[in-house]
């Protein structure tokens, strides 16, 4: 009974969730067409000298933006082709290069069998204001390494490390800062950390598993790998 409760509970939680990452998914969309469409008005509509400033000038939307695609393509060239991450935390016992795969918010694959980099946040390599949001079971399942697998998490304090180690072999040390329990239902904690590059890693509580635990650490030091060079 105690497992078909706790079933039923992260059911629930995990239709809201999915309703919830997609409202956000859009949000941020809806924003980024916003910004295109102003930035092609402002270059058609022919403003003379002020439009010209504002378009063309040094600090200008376009210059601007073509520089934010060109910076994009060498972003998409320079980072890992293989998104998986491998985590390893001092402090806890069963975290110790762990297999972090990939996955949307809805695809239970990845956490039920390792642990869960949700999709839509930073990757490490990002590093200016990224939030790596991982995701681990308290409890999980017998035969994989979901398997208590952040059972201790809430041992972490303020300094304890984190590492993330990228498919090229780079790693990014991490250095914990905040520990906190929010609603299920906040998404809150997976947006971008403002003048940081921070990984956030969330579990459930115990013994109801009704709210998350989080723990977020910033980004201390990357050691290039042999592989990213």
């Amino acid at each position: 009974m105690h497992w078909a409760r706790w079933y039923r509970r992260y059911q629930t939680q995990d239709e809201y969730w999915k309703k919830q990452v997609r409202r956000y998914q859009r949000r941020r969309a809806r924003a980024r067409r916003g910004m295109i469409a102003l930035a092609l008005i402002f270059a058609s509509a022919g403003l003379g000298m002020v439009g010209y400033s504002i378009v063309l000038g040094e600090d200008s939307l376009v210059p601007r933006a073509i520089s934010t695609a060109t910076k994009g393509d060498e972003f998409a060239a320079s980072s890992p082709k293989d998104t998986t991450l491998w985590l390893t935390v001092p402090k806890m016992a069963r975290v110790e290069d762990l297999p972090v795969y990939d996955a949307a918010w809805d695809d239970k694959t990845a956490l039920d069998f390792s642990a869960q980099h949700v999709q839509e946040t930073g990757f490490p390599w990002q590093q200016e204001e990224a939030n790596v949001y991982i995701a681990g079971h308290r409890m999980g399942f017998p035969g994989t390494r979901s398997f208590l697998v952040f059972y201790d998490l809430d041992v972490l304090e303020n300094g304890d490390e984190v590492l993330l180690t990228d498919a090229d072999g780079t790693r990014y040390t991490y250095e914990v800062f905040e520990q906190f329990v929010t609603d299920p239902f906040d998404i809150g904690p997976m947006e971008a950390a403002l003048g940081k590059s921070i990984v956030t890693l969330q579990s459930c509580t115990l013994p109801d598993y009704s709210r998350r635990l989080l723990v977020q650490a910033e980004l201390a030091e990357v050691t290039p790998g042999t592989d990213s060079t």
